[in-house]
């Protein structure tokens, strides 16, 4: 077994959101559209559309996300994100967020104080 699946969760999002993004939508910012990436990206702004990556995607504090999202690993530190969501790895979910679709992966953490509504289902690693 690898020594990432003997890491707890929250070390490994804290690893993942302290790397090199290779991009960030800022607060403030607003983007509507198809986003396709490599590596780890960042969202504090408002995005509409629909994101397709086998890299991080980092929802943060404020961000306002209405996308159907199909990403390596999710991690959602505090913001919205409507939309049904697929990934090959791991959701990571942290209170204050708030989530509103279903979710798809391998692994799944939901905080506690994280207002959900939708289905999980687990999927084997991909």
């Amino acid at each position: 077994m690898s020594d990432e699946a003997n890491t707890p969760l929250s070390e490994r999002a804290q690893a993942a959101s302290a790397g090199e993004l290779n991009a960030l939508l800022g607060r403030g910012a607003r983007f509507t559209g198809k986003l396709a990436f490599e590596g780890k990206v960042r969202i504090d702004g408002t995005f509409e559309g629909e994101v397709i990556s086998d890299g991080i995607l980092i929802v943060g504090d404020e961000a306002e996300v209405t996308a159907t999202l199909e990403v390596g690993t999710l991690i959602v530190r505090g913001g919205t994100v409507r939309g049904d969501v697929r990934a090959a790895s791991t959701i990571e979910v942290y209170a204050p967020s708030r989530v509103y679709g279903n979710l798809t992966a391998a692994e799944v953490f939901i905080d506690k104080g994280v207002i959900f509504e939708g289905a999980v289902k687990m999927t084997e690693r991909e």
